[in-house]
């Protein structure tokens, strides 16, 4: 099977959660990412579009009644950028974790036309 999409972690908001959750959530993560990576059609099931919020979409994880949520973002329509995940303990997405997600992406856009321009500073 070939790969459609690289999955990236923006700095360590996500490697940071990711360490945080038990191995058998951390499988489960795997198994989604999996999905992103080699899945053409993307069930909303585990992604959805964040609603008001251009470009920003939740990756979608549940292990029994334990659900996750993972933010991240498409560039150049291969790339995934994941930002900071959460666990869900309401029905709706609280959103100081919609605006934290909204701010890391745009913190990865200004960061990589920096880049791509020649004026990334190291």
């Amino acid at each position: 099977m070939r790969r459609i999409r690289e999955v990236i972690f923006f700095k360590n908001y996500f490697k940071d959660f990711l360490l945080g959750q038990s191995i058998k959530v951390q499988d489960k993560i795997f198994k989604i990412i999996e999905i992103l990576e080699y899945q053409q059609q993307i069930p909303e099931k585990y992604l959805k579009r964040i609603v008001g919020r251009k470009g920003l979409y939740e990756v979608r994880i549940a292990l029994g009644s334990n659900i996750f949520r993972v933010f991240c973002c498409f560039d150049k329509d291969r790339l995934v950028i994941l930002f900071n995940g959460f666990q869900k303990k309401t029905q709706k997405t609280p959103k100081s974790e919609i605006e934290k997600a909204t701010r890391l992406m745009k913190e990865y856009y200004n960061e990589n036309s920096l880049a791509k321009n020649g004026k990334q500073e190291h």
